[in-house]
């Protein structure tokens, strides 16, 4: 699978643009604020129909327009007249999806098709930041090659949203009473969904963290122990039980405050967290090694699958300027020997980019990104 072209209208601080790629190595070159992570996130809109920067649709178009639009045409084998993927928003109106002009029943249908995996700046906020970072990263993982996990998250979090509104109403207007049946039925519905969504990370988990520790060990060339936990109530009490225990303080709350939600993964050193006792060169390192073994773990499935994406598009945001020299070198290694598939760069150094891709083999195609504009090179 290749994305062979891009066509921008009215996206970010985009006006129009139009680019051919090659299937190789794609370089976006231009200086900060010129709109080089923002070409990125276009293609991470076409494969997770949604932005890696923010989480407001809104945002993505261009100051003084109403609308964006995004389209790429992909290629899923030699000879195929490849498969056109188009988002859209216009200013107060739902976000729009296609395929081949053919609207999907449901946004959820396409997470997978076209995956990618996006090493940028802020991976480290996985670390730095709260439980929901953490969460939003896995199910984002587990929902580009698990339909029935993401069918799953869906449901509950439409149950979630149900059962917190009622929450919210018995606090607001008590005189109105408070419809326990009501909730004990949308209970009854909750518990078996939370209880496989935290199963199924659990599982996953066990599979993942193999792979991510065999790539910090080949990233860092370090001694120290890392792991992954999961931490979940609800692999050590009943669900059910949970939410009976905790209904008087969920009222008082005005939400739910147990359940899958509120699971987290712990990120651990030597024993010890990662965020307060690791360097920021040891952050960074367990950050790539987590996109790594992303990666991998995607195109293993893909490949079980037999699916027509053999390998995931890799998105490589300002890798030079945040990164040392080993960790850089790391991954180059990885790019020329052909780990990966398609790839896209972002860099502020066309003469350091070219040294850095010298022993890199295949179609390179650069482009150079200024203003909003982007042309090749």
């Amino acid at each position: 699978m290749t994305l062979d072209s891009l066509q921008l209208l009215f996206f970010k601080n985009y006006e129009a643009a139009t680019l051919q790629f090659s299937p190789g190595l794609n370089c976006f070159i231009g200086d900060n604020g010129s709109g080089k992570t923002n070409l990125l996130d276009a293609i991470h809109y076409l494969s997770l129909t949604k932005s890696a920067l923010t989480a407001v649709d809104a945002n993505s178009i261009k100051q003084g327009a109403d609308f964006f639009v995004v389209k790429g045409k992909f290629s899923t084998n030699e000879g195929s007249e490849g498969e056109t993927i188009q988002v859209s928003l216009r200013q107060g109106q739902k976000k729009t999806l296609t395929h081949d002009k053919q609207p999907y029943e449901r946004m959820a249908d396409h997470i997978g098709r076209y995956p990618a995996v996006l090493v940028s700046p802020y991976d480290t906020d996985l670390i730095r930041e709260g439980s929901e970072e953490r969460r939003k990263y896995f199910d984002s993982l587990l929902s580009q090659f698990d339909h029935r996990f993401l069918d799953v998250l869906i449901a509950y979090n439409g149950l979630l949203r149900q059962r917190n509104a009622l929450l919210k109403q018995a606090a607001e207007r008590p005189s109105a009473g408070f419809d326990r049946d009501y909730l004990l039925a949308i209970d009854d519905q909750l518990v078996p969904l939370g209880t496989d969504l935290s199963q199924q990370r659990a599982a996953f988990l066990e599979r993942f963290t193999p792979i991510f520790q065999q790539h910090y060990q080949q990233l860092a060339d370090a001694r120290e122990e890392i792991s992954l936990t999961y931490k979940s109530q609800l692999l050590e009490t009943g669900f059910g039980e949970l939410l009976r225990q905790n209904e008087r303080r969920d009222l008082v709350m005005q939400r739910t405050t147990t359940g899958a939600h509120r699971d987290d993964f712990v990120f651990l050193m030597d024993g010890l967290p990662v965020k307060s006792y690791a360097s920021q060169g040891q952050q960074k390192s367990y950050a790539i090694a987590l996109k790594l073994a992303q990666f991998e773990i995607l195109t293993t499935r893909l490949a079980a699958a037999g699916t027509a994406a053999a390998k995931p598009l890799l998105l490589l945001d300002d890798i030079f300027d945040r990164l040392d020299d080993k960790r850089i070198a790391r991954l180059l290694e990885l790019v020329a020997d052909d780990t990966f598939g398609q790839v896209f760069l972002t860099d502020t150094n066309l003469a350091r980019t070219d040294q850095a891709l010298s022993n890199v083999r295949g179609d390179i195609r650069r482009f150079q990104v200024q203003g909003g504009t982007a042309a090749q090179l």
